[in-house]
């Protein structure tokens, strides 16, 4: 059966780079199966509903097979939460269907339209990872299509190398198929949440030891401030709402509210929307929304867990040529404000930047969190042709050894050939000798061979 590739432009959610490439849309394993067996000689990746950003999800000049069709669920056990689906199934689809029923996915990231294949192969992460890990410690039962046609059933108890390979391995060890992941029980979707205004990283600090209790924790942090303010912000915690317990709108309805105004799906050419003036404004605005103290609210999931998903193309708030997305992973208070020190000195305007300190999990190879401090921000993509912006990502990169998972134009040769030398590349390698599994993140880092 000869698979029917055709020629499409593949981009991530940064809308950066864009690359040119053939597709296959399989809707049965057969089917994937035999775009696998036609690839004539290809480079081969799976690409499902395009949120990653960056290059992480793009193979210039390759086969890239889109999984989106592959969105059966196939079983699911009320008595433990075991949900059996196919890798295309996305978080929505299982919120939409198990939601009213009393069921929710273990981990969400910030957007709901995320595959679940995609959320094994990036490992996501949540508001919750000092609590829960991430989606790779809910999951059981993956099934793996390898480069040699085989389907390989892994996790932790069987073929458990290739398991944690693929946990967070970035679409590099093969396509997965299906997996089993444990929904938790929850009374209806609404989350008690409390707002706490802090005024700068210090503040921050302070209140992030004393949530360690709630299960969701997150932080907006305003990246324009500099001096005594620097690292204000908005710390948010919450968990999910006991029976009876209702949401009503609040203010980040409002947030959403506010963006849909800016964005119609389409593009700004002139990227003019967004300068410092304008994202100062807005951070100015975010911030004083939230009155001093603590604020005490029920909200709905959406708004707490997607804020930004109620915005259609969003990302097109940034203009034709896209933005950078930067998360770091760093081990101490002293580096974020190094940071931040950067950031705000730059000039690079950023809003709606998010600051969290992760749990002690740390899954190793291109699986992002680790015990430490994360913090990301977004960046028009033209900040990297700005000689001044452009030293300033450049001491980025010193300061985070883990940016280069969404950065583009990061190089991290130091970075790749440890991961290249561990574990995971080894079992990658044993599986995939001839690296017919890559991606142009991939590449950049030097993973799929010299």
């Amino acid at each position: 059966m000869n698979t029917h590739w055709i020629p499409r432009e593949i981009e991530g959610w940064g809308r950066y780079p864009v690359v040119d490439a053939m597709v296959a849309r399989p809707e049965r394993v057969s089917e994937l199966k035999a775009a696998l067996d036609d690839r004539d000689g290809h480079s081969v990746l799976a690409h499902g509903l395009g949120r990653s950003y960056g290059d992480a999800a793009t193979l210039r000049d390759g086969r890239v097979v889109l999984t989106r069709r592959l969105n059966r669920m196939l079983a699911f056990d009320p008595a433990t939460g075991w949900l059996r689906c196919e890798a295309g199934v996305s978080l929505k689809e299982i919120i939409d269907t198990f939601l009213p029923r009393g069921f929710f996915p273990p981990v969400v990231p910030g957007t709901q339209f995320v595959t679940v294949g995609g959320a094994l192969g990036c490992n996501i992460h949540g508001k919750n990872h000092h609590i829960d890990g991430c989606w790779g410690d809910h999951v059981r039962n993956v099934e793996v299509l390898t480069a040699e046609g085989q389907i390989v059933v892994c996790d932790r108890t069987q073929n458990a190398e290739l398991f944690w390979a693929t946990c967070g391995g970035m679409g590099m060890t093969g396509l997965i198929l299906s997996m089993e992941v444990q929904l938790i029980s929850v009374a209806n979707g609404s989350i008690q949440m409390e707002s706490i205004r802090v005024n700068n990283l210090d503040e921050f600090f302070d209140v992030s030891s004393e949530s360690a209790d709630f299960t969701h924790t997150v932080s907006w942090i305003d990246c324009v401030k500099t001096g005594k303010n620097m690292g204000r912000g908005i710390f948010m915690r919450g968990r999910h709402a006991d029976a009876g317990v209702k949401a009503s709108p609040g203010p980040l309805d409002r947030i959403a509210n506010t963006f849909q105004t800016l964005v119609d799906g389409r593009p700004f050419e002139s990227n003019l929307l967004l300068n410092r003036a304008t994202i100062t404004l807005f951070n100015e605005a975010f911030f004083r929304k939230t009155p001093a103290g603590l604020t005490p609210s029920v909200v709905d999931y959406v708004p707490f867990f997607f804020p930004l998903d109620a915005v259609d193309h969003w990302n097109y708030v940034y203009g034709s040529r896209g933005f950078l997305q930067y998360q770091m992973v760093v081990p101490s208070r002293e580096a974020v404000r190094e940071i931040l020190e950067i950031i705000s000195n730059s000039g690079m305007a950023s809003f709606l930047a998010v600051i969290k300190e992760f749990g002690d999990q740390d899954h190793g190879g291109l699986s992002f969190p680790k015990e430490g401090i994360t913090s990301g921000a977004r960046f028009r993509t033209s900040v990297h042709l700005c000689s001044r912006c452009s030293t300033a990502l450049t001491m980025l990169h010193r300061v985070c050894r883990r940016t280069f998972v969404k950065d583009p134009n990061y190089r991290a040769r130091t970075s790749a050939r440890c991961i290249r030398s561990g574990r995971s590349g080894a079992v990658r390698d044993a599986w995939d000798p001839e690296h017919v599994f890559q991606s142009d993140l991939g590449r950049r880092l030097g993973l799929c061979g010299e």
